[in-house]
This record gives structure tokens, sequence and C-alpha cells, in this order.
């Protein structure tokens, strides 16, 4: 009986994780243009494992920045940046643009484009997807930390791993 029970609750546990993510899919669909590449979080993991030239630019609020990052990000602010500041990366390289969730990111990497950059992608699900899936994030004096600003409380249901701050 005991047995039976503890089946029932895994497979309820793994039901409402299910549900939640096609839930968080249907949102990012609702928010994406899907005017760039997108990249999965596992994907970009490996190509920094790989030691591929990449650029990182995380397009949130400073004060999301500072609470967490991914590791080796540039801080791009999404309120303020220019298209200088744009003009000023380089164009052999895969640029990776994400924010909390990948809509301020998406904006961005449409900008990068217009500008002629060719390999731009959007991390799917930005940050918060990324901490979903267990990769690490660092915090301002670059250790590693688990929590992620997640803009406000009605956002932070989307980050299921982690500290929220808001």
């Amino acid at each position: 009986m005991e047995k039976r029970k503890i089946i029932c609750i895994v497979l309820l546990a793994l039901t409402y994780s299910a549900c939640a993510q096609t839930e968080y899919d249907r949102k990012l669909k609702s928010l994406y243009r899907n005017s760039v590449k997108t990249i999965k979080p596992a994907d970009l993991k490996e190509l920094v494992t790989k030691g591929e030239k990449i650029t990182i630019l995380d397009t949130r609020a400073p004060e999301e920045f500072s609470v967490s990052h991914l590791k080796g990000a540039q801080f791009l602010n999404y309120d303020s940046y220019s298209t200088e500041d744009l003009k000023k990366l380089p164009k052999n390289e895969k640029i990776i643009v994400y924010c909390s969730v990948g809509y301020r990111s998406e904006r961005v990497g449409e900008k990068l484009q217009k500008l002629g950059y060719q390999n731009v992608y959007n991390i799917y699900g930005g940050i918060f997807e990324w901490k979903n899936e267990g990769m690490p994030v660092v915090n301002r004096q670059n250790q590693l930390t688990d929590s992620v600003h997640t803009y406000n409380k009605n956002w932070s249901k989307w980050l299921t791993r982690g500290v929220k701050v808001y």
C-alpha cells in the first residue's frame, strides 16, 4: 500500500512539472515574435563547455544583472543602450542575448540583425529557463548563487528553481 502511495505522489509531481512547463511554453509563444533564432540552455552550455568563441549579452536592468547573470555575460542595459553600443560587438562571433524570459532580449536581437549581425541567438526562456534547467549563475562578485531577480511577483512564478528576488 505504501509503495502505491509513493508511486502516485511521484506521478502527480511529474504531471504537475510537465503542465507547468507547458504553461510556460505557451506564455513564451505569446511573447515571442520568432524574429530571432533561439538556443536552448543545454545547447548554450555545450558551446561554452567546448570553448566556442561567443559573446553573451544580458539585456536586463542593472539591479537584475547584479543579483545574478550567466558567467562571462556582458551587461547591456535594455532601457538605455544605444546603436553605438551594439556596433562595438564582434561581427564574427555568435552573439547570445538573454533577459528574464526572452522578450527584451529578442528586441535587442532584432536590432543586432538590422545592423548586419547574422549569428544572433536568444536563449529560449531566458535566465529563468537557464536556472530551471539547473544551470549555474553568478552574482556581481562572480560567485555562484541560487538567486535570480524575477522582475516582480507575477513573473516570479516562471522561475521554478532558485531563490526569487524582486
